[in-house]
């Protein structure tokens, strides 16, 4: 099947500028124009955008999705599984530091909650400090 970048985006669930940075970023190509100066995409750059939009919910950034396209072409389950395994490795530390944040959070909502209501903010002290 043949689209114009407008029914590609939208096939693919994309905005047309998002196409076109993609394209300015080298991870979908940019077609040849036909006779009439248009553009036309394929089945082919639908599964690119739509590779790339699951692989960005997964938590990839798009030089990690550069790698993955490659990796896809090349079938290459080892290193596939490399890059997934940094990126858990990195996941996790956020996980930590979130949770690091969230007993902080609480521990300054408990110290507001506690403190005399025209008394200086123990919690903004502890910024501060």
């Amino acid at each position: 099947m043949s689209y114009t970048i407008g029914r590609l985006a939208e096939t693919a669930g994309v905005h047309v500028e998002t196409v076109r940075y993609y394209q300015r970023r080298g991870l979908v190509t940019m077609p040849s124009r036909t006779n009439g100066g248009f553009r036309h995409y394929t089945d082919t750059d639908v599964n690119r955008l739509r590779f790339i939009k699951r692989a960005q919910s997964t938590g990839f950034t798009l030089a990690e999705i550069e790698a993955l396209l490659t990796l896809r072409e090349s079938q290459s389950c080892v290193d596939t599984r490399a890059l997934a395994t940094r990126k858990l490795a990195i996941v996790e530390e956020r996980m930590r530091d979130l949770r690091r944040l969230r007993l902080e959070l609480k521990q300054w909502i408990d110290l507001c909650d506690h403190n005399p209501k025209h008394a200086p903010c123990p919690s903004i002290r502890k910024i501060a400090s």
